[in-house]
């Protein structure tokens, strides 16, 4: 055995060790991170977002063409199936629609969760959550929860696991002052809604467990049959910041999520304001 070998062995687990090339860094940041820096000229194009929701209407006019659509089948047999029924509520098209709205030449890829009537299960929400962070998709988009604490442990394992390999899940937080999962873990990207006007005006919240507000109030989102529908809830935030983190990352690949949560930190509405 070699002196470097010796010396590595003596080291603590998930030291540096003398492997530096793990340490290396992208191109250095500007001193002063600005909108302009962080999604100027950026569609998104490259990133792609998996919307874990209640399917999405395939030929919606707002919408345009989504990759694939998945539905969970039986849980216990790790069922993923093409989905041949399409949204049955209307609210995965709503998000689809948003984050099209805000990064139209990302890709969309629709995981189904929810039935008719917004009817699920935990299992069900949890095999499509695991199945989309298996694909590795740059963003996640979660404008759901389950109130279950039975599922929080695996969901917690989730989130971490996506985080950890460069996903980020951006998950909405209850409309209900009730405990939920999985945005109330600090390794996702929690959002609740404002009603400020302008698709790009966000909030940064200082006192967690909500990471950031974004628009969510009477709103005017695709919905079934082509058309519209005048909608609130922080549903309908979550979508306007997944939409944003795929234009960050069409322009920045290489951002980590706690990089990309930094970048949101700096040019939220409310910090971008106290810097003038």
């Amino acid at each position: 055995m070699s002196d470097e070998e010796e010396a590595r062995d003596e080291l603590p687990a998930w030291s540096l060790a003398a492997d530096q090339a793990r340490a290396v860094q992208p191109p250095p940041w500007p001193s002063r991170i600005t909108r302009e820096w962080a999604w100027d000229g950026a569609a998104g194009a490259g990133v792609r977002v998996a919307i874990v929701d209640s399917g999405v209407e395939l030929d919606h006019p707002l919408i345009g063409p989504v990759q694939r659509s998945v539905a969970i089948g039986d849980p216990e047999k790790d069922e993923v199936l093409e989905d041949e029924e399409g949204d049955l509520c209307g609210h995965g098209t709503a998000c689809a629609g948003i984050v099209r709205s805000l990064a139209p030449d990302c890709e969309i890829v629709s995981v189904r969760v929810l039935g008719a009537g917004y009817t699920g299960s935990g299992p069900v929400l949890m095999a499509g959550l695991e199945w989309a962070v298996e694909q590795g998709f740059d963003v996640i988009n979660m404008s759901l929860s389950t109130t279950k604490r039975k599922f929080s442990e695996f969901l917690h394992e989730l989130a971490d696991e996506a985080y950890f390999g460069g996903t980020m899940i951006v998950a909405s937080a209850h409309n209900m002052p009730v405990e939920s999962f999985p945005w109330r873990f600090s390794s996702v990207l929690s959002v609740g809604s404002h009603d400020q006007s302008g698709p790009l005006t966000f909030f940064y919240n200082p006192t967690p467990p909500v990471e950031f507000f974004a628009p969510g109030l009477d709103l005017d989102v695709p919905w079934l049959g082509g058309g519209t529908l005048r909608c609130s809830g922080n549903s309908f935030a979550t979508p306007h910041i997944s939409g944003i983190c795929a234009r960050i990352l069409s322009k920045h690949p290489e951002l980590t999520p706690f990089q990309l949560k930094s970048v949101l930190h700096a040019v939220a509405s409310n910090v971008r304001e106290e810097e003038r």
